[in-house]
């Protein structure tokens, strides 16, 4: 942790206009859990609950000074990517990971589509993801869609998620958690694979239409418990509680798949 005792998470993703997803999910959530936010923005979008109407990469150079100007200076605990857009954004952020001294756990949500359907990155930077990216993930967080494209395998069932998350060890990340919130039923599964252990998590699923950034939040709290200390287990655990409640107290905007309520823990410790 810094000198001031503050876990420190430098997120490396894209801008979501509508704050429900993106690195303004990623700032309220490592904000809200005692972590500091700092960011490496990737692309803008133009985003709101029913759906992305527009998207413009930034430039792999500006994203790549970004995370060095945050290293340099601030430092980082944890690292997370979200959203990376193209081939050339993933080669220059694992460039610049490859390049720093003592890099700390690195958490890879590999968002290729987002919840409304609409694809978040190119399809040719599918091989860069797991060809350059993932080698250097301490923990993969990929849907059960995800998984499938970077598995090279279907995934429909809790046994299909086991085997994925197997498959997707070899391609370099030390563990990794795949989350089957899209597989339906009453039982939410997640599935984390590790060299030593399979581990499922369960919970009840919420009946709800507030699902927007769920994957963006899950992944961010992961990365921020790990920043604070916590272990592998530990940290999934902790970020689905706090991913559950976000879901269970969100305030209900937007004609579409709305925003969680990401700042519920703040009000809960009043």
């Amino acid at each position: 942790m810094s000198a001031g005792g503050i876990a420190r998470v430098l997120i490396i993703a894209g801008s979501d206009s509508s704050g429900g997803a993106g690195i303004q999910a990623d700032i309220k959530t490592v904000t809200a859990l005692g972590g500091y936010a700092a960011t490496a923005v990737t692309a803008i979008t133009v985003q709101d609950t029913t759906g992305v109407h527009g998207v413009h990469g930034l430039p792999a150079d500006l994203v790549r000074r970004q995370m060095d100007a945050v290293m340099a200076d601030i430092g980082a605990d944890a690292l997370k990517t979200g959203m990376l857009h193209s081939a050339e954004i993933i080669a220059a952020v694992a460039d610049a990971i490859s390049a720093y001294e003592d890099v700390p756990p690195l958490v890879v949500d590999p968002v290729m589509v987002a919840t409304s359907g609409d694809r978040l990155l190119e399809r040719d930077a599918e091989a860069a993801m797991i060809g350059k990216l993932l080698p250097l993930a301490f923990m993969a967080t990929p849907n059960i869609h995800e998984a499938a494209v970077l598995a090279n395998m279907p995934v429909k069932t809790a046994g299909d998620m086991r085997e994925a998350a197997q498959a997707l060890l070899a391609s370099g990340p030390d563990c990794v958690l795949v989350t089957g919130g899209d597989l339906g039923g009453d039982v939410v599964v997640d599935v984390l694979a590790t060299p030593m252990e399979i581990r499922t998590f369960t919970s009840p699923r919420i009946a709800t239409t507030s699902t927007h950034g769920t994957g963006c939040t899950l992944a961010s709290a992961i990365a921020t418990f790990l920043a604070q200390g916590r272990d592998v287990g530990e940290a999934v655990e902790d970020a689905r509680d706090y991913v559950h409640m976000a879901m269970t107290h969100a305030p209900g905007l937007g004609a579409g798949a709305g925003p969680l309520d990401h700042g519920w823990v703040l009000r809960d410790r009043d």
